[in-house]
């Protein structure tokens, strides 16, 4: 071959070389990038949706809040169907349990109607926040996830760690605080607790009163979001770096915090329900 025709053969040779080596790369680093991407901790502030119903957004927060609520009502139908005049060894159990329970609020509220009408709306508060803050550890939350728009989005999440659904417990509660306040003093009466002219100290403690009623919206609510999804940050974390010694403690201790939060929510509950249902203050002396 002459050689003014090797020397042109042999650029494209390298050319076509060089672009296979790009591609290679690019490829390579490409597959890295999402290898890294996989493996880095994905932390979501805000729920991700999984799908649509009748055009309402439906999030795994919410999914997962409802197989809560058939888990709740599952065991509610099973313990009844095996309630008996002669208990046994469970029953006893929960009905000693209850009564202690029961007692407890009727002791607090010094009100043993009050007792009867507040007593079903804390156990339901404390067995939701519970039970979902104890599967939030069960294997596949969080894990088993599904394709929405193109990305990959877990298809059961902790429902405490989302703040929406902390907020509708939260509006929940407070409706149930100023109804109860409202139906046992009455409207004006209750509303004197924060809007009083009688004099000028009372005005400014009825609108400490007012700020400190409205503030419960943020503990409530950012109390139980904000220790739930630390938790769950933690655990991410410390499975990501050493995965093998503690993530095991840490979510038996977890396990512990949710069940002590949810506790925290009822019993903040039953004293702002006392707190509400309470003479306002030198209501007292006024007769």
């Amino acid at each position: 071959m002459p050689e003014h025709e090797v020397i042109p053969v042999a650029h494209e040779a390298a050319q076509t070389s060089g672009q296979l080596l790009a591609e290679h790369a690019t490829t390579t680093g490409a597959h890295a990038a999402e290898a890294a991407h996989q493996s880095a901790i994905h932390v979501a502030l805000a729920a991700e949706r999984i799908g649509t119903f009748m055009g309402i957004p439906i999030t795994n927060t919410l999914l997962m809040s409802w197989i809560v609520m058939g888990l709740l009502f599952i065991f509610a139908v099973v313990v009844r169907s095996k309630l008996s005049l002669i208990p046994g060894k469970f029953q006893t159990f929960v009905e000693l349990l209850f009564s202690y329970i029961y007692d407890f609020i009727e002791t607090t509220l010094e009100d043993s109607k009050w007792a009867k009408r507040i007593f079903p709306l804390l156990l339901t508060l404390f067995l939701f926040i519970a039970l979902a803050n104890l599967i939030e550890f069960t294997p596949g939350i969080g894990s088993i996830k599904i394709d929405h728009d193109g990305h990959a989005v877990p298809l059961l999440r902790s429902m405490n760690t989302d703040l929406n659904v902390t907020l509708a417990l939260t509006f929940i509660v407070m409706f149930a605080i100023e109804f109860a306040g409202i139906f046992a003093l009455g409207l004006f009466k209750y509303a004197g607790k924060f809007i009083n002219f009688s004099s000028p100290i009372n005005f400014v403690v009825g609108i400490i009163e007012l700020v400190s009623e409205l503030s419960r919206f943020v503990s409530f609510s950012f109390r139980l979001f904000g220790n739930i999804f630390a938790g769950e940050v933690l655990i991410a974390v410390v499975s990501f770096f050493v995965p093998y010694f503690l993530p095991a403690p840490l979510m038996a201790f977890e396990m512990f915090v949710g069940i002590v939060q949810g506790a925290v929510f009822a019993l903040l509950t039953l004293f702002f329900v006392k707190m509400a249902i309470a003479e306002p203050h030198g209501s007292e002396h006024s007769h």
